[in-house]
């Protein structure tokens, strides 16, 4: 008792692993503020990895009001057995983002993170101006 074995040390590298490799892959997760274009609210998105995601799961969706992508992603993860907690750390933000731009939100370009977000979302703005 109170020793390591080969398979704790396993077990433990299985458990990280997904935060590792979705740092690695993506990154931090960042916040990133954005604007609304018509009624001027301000909210925060996020850039990288979701590691919320990962320790909260569907809650997430919940907790930034997006009911039907939260209803979504617990039926998904009761039908995977939950193996989607672990995949949908690495796409949900990017998703969400793209939620919101495409509602009508804008990235704020004051925000120190601003440039990072265009380049991770692939937005371009080349002769384009807000």
């Amino acid at each position: 008792m109170g020793s390591f074995s080969f398979f704790h040390w396993m077990m433990f590298a299985i458990l990280v692993s997904p935060i590792v490799l979705g740092v690695l892959l993506l990154g931090l997760q960042k916040p990133v503020r954005i604007l609304h274009r018509e009624s001027g609210l301000v909210k925060t998105g996020y850039i990288g990895y979701s590691w919320t995601y990962l320790l909260f799961g569907w809650f997430v969706p919940l907790i930034r009001g997006e009911l039907a992508v939260a209803v979504l992603h617990l039926v998904i993860t009761v039908f995977s057995a939950g193996i989607s907690q672990l995949i949908f750390p690495f796409i949900f933000n990017r998703q969400y983002m793209q939620r919101m731009l495409t509602a009508g939100w804008h990235l704020d370009s004051l925000d120190a993170n601003y440039e990072l977000a265009q380049r991770t979302l692939g937005i371009q703005t080349a002769g384009f101006t807000v």
